[in-house]
């Protein structure tokens, strides 16, 4: 089983906005970073390093270091590229495709708590592991903004739980889903059998159960 604790220092780094935080939105160009250098760009480089578990110091800051660069190298080396530290276009748009920035990990720890709290774990990275998978189908929005936000998808964004804020066992099982750990077999969708009357959804290929959701294709 997967470590629940969630860390002291990933803690720090979700829960709370530091006063140096720049939060980049998920499509803005960032210019090419290397060690020495000094930039706004660079905590939400190291946010995302951080998120998939490549940067371990405790907070972000504007500084390029050699922790910094050992993190980038390992990225790079782990998803195929050459491992020069430089953070340029083609790792900048990979790092993108697979991870997240601040304000899209609250999003997704908000909609998990909002959809699954009360499940076991398991059932909570469930939750968002369907929206990263979204993210991957070209049949939803490129965003996780925009696919948590869809008219219709999520019945705690309409009736308001979306809003409650979540707690640190929510942020780990976003965490968990980004890094892409995925116990729902590539589900596309998950709804209540006790509650779901919806006949088009009862007709999508079943792929597990977890707690009170069945996921779905």
């Amino acid at each position: 089983m997967r470590n629940r604790i969630f860390s002291k220092w990933l803690l720090i780094a979700v829960c709370f906005t530091l006063a140096f935080t720049i939060v980049t939105p998920a499509n803005k160009a960032h210019a090419a970073l290397r060690y020495g250098y000094q930039s706004v760009d660079v905590p939400d480089l190291q946010f995302r390093l951080k998120v998939l578990g490549y940067f371990k110091p405790a907070q972000v800051t504007t500084y390029y270091g050699m922790m910094t660069q050992d993190a980038v190298e390992r990225f790079q080396s782990d998803y195929g590229l050459p491992a020069d530290g430089v953070a340029g276009s083609k790792t900048w748009s990979l790092l993108k495709r697979v991870s997240v920035n601040k304000t899209e990990l609250d999003l997704l720890a908000r909609i998990i708590y909002a959809e699954a709290r009360g499940e076991s774990y398991k059932g909570q990275v469930a939750v968002g592991a369907v929206v990263m998978n979204r993210l991957a189908s070209s049949s939803f929005p490129n965003t996780i903004k925009g696919i948590i936000l869809q008219p219709g998808a999520f019945s705690a964004v309409d009736d308001g739980q979306f809003n409650m804020s979540p707690d640190s066992e929510a942020y780990q099982a976003a965490i968990d889903a980004v890094r892409g750990w995925d116990p729902t077999g590539n589900a596309l969708y998950y709804f209540n059998p006790a509650t779901a009357t919806s006949k088009w959804i009862w007709s999508r290929p079943q792929t597990v159960q977890i707690g009170r959701h069945i996921f779905a294709k």
